[in-house]
Parts: C-alpha cells; structure tokens; sequence
C-alpha cells in the first residue's frame, strides 16, 4: 500500500496559497460558529452549568449530528463539569474540540493504493446530485498531481451529458476516459475500462457510476452486478467502492451510507458541498454511528476545494479556533 505526500511548492508559492485551515474556515459555515456562538452570554458568572450543555447538545442535534452521536460527544463533558473541573468557557471549548476529535480521529484514513493491482479499480457510487462526476474529476486530477496514473470508465450511461460530463474532466486533466453510446449496459463500459487500464499500464481507474437512490433494489442489483464484473478482470477488484455524500442531506446521508455499505461494502466515504446549508454535523454522525473512513471532503466548486480530510483542521473550523 501506499498513500500521498502533498509536492512540495516554493517559499514564496507556499506563502501565497491559503492553508487547509484557512480554506475550511472561511468556506465551512461562513461567519460565527453554529456551535459556539454567544455561549458566553450563557455562563452566568462564569459558571459552567448543564444550561450550557443543553444549549449544546440542541445545537448538536438540530445541525444533524442526532441524538446518539450527540449523547457520546456531551457524556465526558457532563462528568467534567459534575466534577468541576470546567471553570470556564476556554475550557469548556477545549474539552468539547477533544470530544469531537475523538468522534472524528478513528476515521480519518486517507486513501491508499495497493503497488500491486494493475490497476487499482475504485468504484465511485451515490445518490443523485451527489456529486460524483465533479468528485471523478477532482479525484483524477488529485491523483495526476501526485504522479499517479489515472484513467476513467464512464459507467453513467443514462443520465443525459453524463458521459459528455466526465469527458471533459478528463481533457482539462489529460486524462483518458473510456466511453461507450449512451444507453450501453454500465458493466460492460467498466469491464472495458479494467482492460484498458491494465494494458495502457495505468495505477488507478475510477469508474463512474450512474446516480440512484439508494431505496431502489433494481438499480442497486445493477451496483453488485459492475462488482462482479470488475472481479472477473482482477479477482480483488474493485479495491475501493467510494460512496459520494451530499453533507447539506443531513440525516438521510446517514441513511443512503448504510444502504449502500448494506449492499456494497463501502470502503470509504467523499463528503461534498459542505459550504453550502450543511453545518458539518452529519461528518460526526457518519464518523460515531457507522465507523466508516473518511477519505476526502469537498467545500467548494475548485479543484482547490477537494481535500483529504484533517479532523484536526476540521474542528478547528467547525469552533472557528485560530490555528
């Protein structure tokens, strides 16, 4: 297995582009934190009290981290505070950022490539309007920079433009997409791409996959049948099913992820548009109630935008904490 290293870039270059943590803050929930703003004025004396951890744990909830992920996250909280050993709001924020990094932190595991599959087939799936055509293209274009050689199978061939879609993340990356007319059986586009792959000596390919709800059996068959397919051209294939999530969703994302983990085995998890209506939330309810890893996190539009994801970096952001 092997993993990434970011290339390395000039003092000056460096020193120009905003860090992690920048990008995150100012993207995720622009403005006052959802979580910690005007706690302050809820301390009467100072005096942390289980007012305040009620005001949290309604926060928590309503932003989508629900009621069992939110119980975990307050219980250390509520035995520091009945020991007094909060004494103020920095304390508090301190012990709350470790009660969500301890949520996050098993699951924060970046994607790894096996050296010996030839090549690694990494099957992207999700709802509609998820987002995984831009992930496709982000994640190829993520891999190309660190020297990783990348092709693209086309398996959406349903949706109008999607083929088109993906075509066109592939010349602004220079990289080849494997395509079929429209309306040609998925499979057969993705077993096409498999032996493509392999004789063009390719590392990875990313197979896109038509979007559908994760309540329809039909077309949820049709997920274990490209599986199959793919495990006829290397039996250990495909090494990654890379489940793409629409954070703004909340807690039907949560849903749609144990279908399809249910029906696939989900091996890890993209996370998009959580510069939009989502509070961050539903990374905790992911992260406590399914275990599943987080691989990378999507907060805008860019190429920028798609990053691996930090929990470190991301809480910070979620508390608006300088680093």
């Amino acid at each position: 297995m092997f993993g990434f290293k970011s290339k390395a870039k000039t003092t000056e270059a460096a020193s120009k582009e905003p860090s992690l943590f920048q990008r995150l803050r100012a993207k995720l929930n622009s403005g006052n934190s959802w979580l910690t703003y005007d706690l302050a004025n809820l301390i009467p004396g100072g005096r942390i009290d289980d007012t305040v951890l009620d005001e949290l744990e309604t926060r928590l909830i309503v932003a989508d981290v629900g009621v069992e992920t939110t119980e975990r996250i307050l219980a250390s909280l509520r035995k520091q505070v009945a020991r007094k050993e909060l004494s103020d709001l920095d304390a508090l924020l301190n012990a709350l950022r470790q009660s969500l990094l301890q949520v996050l932190r098993p699951v924060a595991q970046p994607l790894q490539l096996d050296r010996d599959a030839k090549p690694n087939a990494i099957l992207v799936v999700g709802v509609n309007g998820a987002g995984k055509t831009t992930t496709i293209g982000k994640l190829a274009r993520y891999l190309k920079d660190n020297d990783v050689k990348v092709m693209l199978a086309a398996g959406d061939t349903f949706r109008a433009a999607a083929v088109e879609q993906l075509q066109v993340w592939g010349e602004r990356n220079g990289v080849p997409v494997i395509s079929q007319a429209a309306g040609a059986d998925p499979a057969a586009v993705i077993f096409d791409g498999m032996q493509a792959a392999r004789a063009r000596g390719a590392q990875v390919l990313l197979a896109d996959t038509a979007g559908r709800l994760h309540t329809q059996s039909n077309l949820m068959e049709e997920l274990k049948k490209i599986k199959r397919v793919m495990g006829r051209v290397d039996a250990s294939a495909p090494h990654e099913v890379l489940l793409v999530l629409d954070a703004s969703q909340g807690q039907n994302a949560l849903q749609q992820a144990r279908l399809f983990n249910e029906a696939l085995g989900v091996t890890g998890v993209v996370l998009t548009k959580l510069d939009g209506t989502a509070k961050g939330g539903i990374v905790l309810a992911l992260a406590s109630e399914l275990k599943l890893p987080i691989r990378f996190i999507g907060v805008g539009e860019s190429a920028e935008d798609f990053m691996e994801f930090e929990p470190e970096a991301f809480v910070d952001a979620l508390l608006k904490r300088e680093q």
